[in-house]
């Protein structure tokens, strides 16, 4: 004999399901440029890249940050990948990533919604990289900005490029931020944003 399950029952179920599928999300974590004020230049230390510049990265599960960094000497063009690491930190990690207090920093992080596949695909994507990195680390080559852009253009959030395209049009965070900014205000996603210390001149995004 089969029993027929209670019909609020199969709607809890599928609800469940479909919040679970909904709620999936991967954040963009932006921080932003800047350089001293001169009256705190003595105190205030001097970031790599300045105006523009920062750092982005990509929080997924459980607060693992992933992270496309330096581990060598710089180049100036793409090369081997032997200068370069694709990291899995802690948000701790990554925002000291300029030796500056986390509650100072100036930042923005878009909350993107993404489906079960896209999810498979960045978890995919990450265990590999973190593996091995498949590019290094240039000034005309790929950098933080490129690098996430280019994990995002896999998962069919943003257009694909080749790998000289995408550096040359995401040279810097900025670029990219300005792109996912503009779709979160299309697509609704939710945006989180911290204003840095008063004692530092932050780039903006206009």
């Amino acid at each position: 004999m089969t029993m027929k399950m209670p019909l609020f029952v199969v709607f809890l179920f599928y609800f469940t399901l479909s919040h679970a599928q909904d709620s999936l999300c991967i954040k963009v974590q932006f921080l932003y440029g800047s350089k001293p004020l001169k009256k705190y230049k003595n105190t205030e230390e001097k970031w790599f890249g300045g105006i523009p510049g920062g750092h982005v990265g990509i929080e997924g599960d459980n607060g693992q940050f992933y992270s496309f960094e330096i581990t060598g000497k710089n180049k100036i063009f793409n090369g081997k990948p032997d200068n370069s690491a694709y990291k899995l930190v802690t948000g701790e990690e990554f925002w000291s990533v300029m030796k500056t207090k986390e509650d100072s920093l100036k930042k923005a992080t878009i909350i993107i919604p993404i489906t079960e596949h896209q999810k498979k695909k960045f978890d995919s994507i990450t265990t590999d990289y973190v593996k091995q990195v498949p590019y290094g680390y240039a000034v005309f080559g790929m950098r933080c900005a490129s690098s996430t852009y280019e994990i995002l253009a896999q998962m069919g959030i943003l257009p694909q490029y080749s790998d000289f395209k995408t550096y040359m049009k995401i040279f810097y965070p900025r670029r990219l931020r300005k792109r996912l900014l503009s779709k979160a205000e299309k697509n609704n996603w939710d945006v989180l944003r911290q204003q840095g210390t008063p004692k530092r001149k932050w780039e903006k995004d206009v």
